[in-house]
């Protein structure tokens, strides 16, 4: 069984959705963990307040992770508050969909650059720490449309495949400090995020998924969690689909 007693994780995004179902999973397992947000703080403390029920140690913290000087920040007081970080999990993201004909271009730019920047600026943040420990599990949370594409989700798809080259960079940069690197791609899942679609959209995405039903963010932190465990040790620069079957 996967056991995460002692470690510390910093999940971004983690107020609501996946990052949430992520943040409790992990604590669940006996990791404490930093909450961050960028908007919502009563979700935060909501959060907290579910993961020190759990028995782990939590606090939230805000950062807009898009800018390098905050997730600095954020981390240099994670380190005084935790005394260390073993996991980081890049899940913080935005969405701003729109034909590339009718898209702004600000809506580009914001999405590359909390979801792609925003992972790097974390990376960025933690690196010489996890080096220095010689110790790491860094996760960052890409999608399937990052790999096939989609209509409509120029920016974000964009933003997701460069997650991956990302991962698989930073994965060769740090193998040898025994600090792993990987992705985990979510397809269709139930989230505030995809509640907001249209009905004939969530049909047509359904219809999509060889399972035949959304994915729950259980199964994104069930992915999470094994990668951020001793168990897989072994594996870095990987990207793992959990989509239901959806990018086959």
């Amino acid at each position: 069984m996967i056991n995460l007693t002692g470690k510390n994780a910093i999940v971004t995004g983690s107020s609501r959705g996946i990052g949430k179902a992520v943040a409790l999973k992990l604590a669940s397992l006996g990791a404490n963990v930093a909450v961050v947000y960028a908007g919502n703080r009563e979700k935060a403390e909501e959060t907290v307040a579910e993961i020190e029920k759990l028995g782990a140690k939590a606090k939230a913290y805000s950062c807009d992770v898009s800018s390098l000087h905050d997730a600095q920040n954020l981390v240099s007081e994670v380190i005084a508050d935790f005394g260390g970080i073993d996991i980081l999990v890049n899940n913080a993201g935005i969405i701003k969909d729109g034909l590339v004909l009718s898209m702004k271009e600000e809506d580009f730019d914001k999405v590359i650059s909390v979801n792609l920047k925003g992972s790097f600026n974390m990376i960025k943040s933690t690196y010489q720490h996890f080096m220095k420990k010689r110790y790491g599990r860094i996760i960052n949370i890409s999608s399937v449309v990052g790999i096939n594409g989609n209509a409509g989700q120029a920016n974000y798809a964009s933003a997701k495949a460069g997650i991956i080259g990302l991962t698989k960079s930073v994965a060769k940069e740090l193998a040898a400090r025994k600090v792993t690197v990987n992705a985990v791609a979510p397809g269709f899942i139930d989230t505030d995020m995809t509640g907001s679609m249209p009905e004939k959209a969530r049909e047509a995405a359904l219809n999509a998924i060889p399972m035949k039903r959304m994915g729950q963010g259980e199964d994104i932190a069930n992915a999470v969690a094994f990668l951020a465990s001793d168990e897989a040790s072994y594996i870095t620069g990987e990207v793992l689909k959990v989509d239901g079957g959806m990018a086959i």
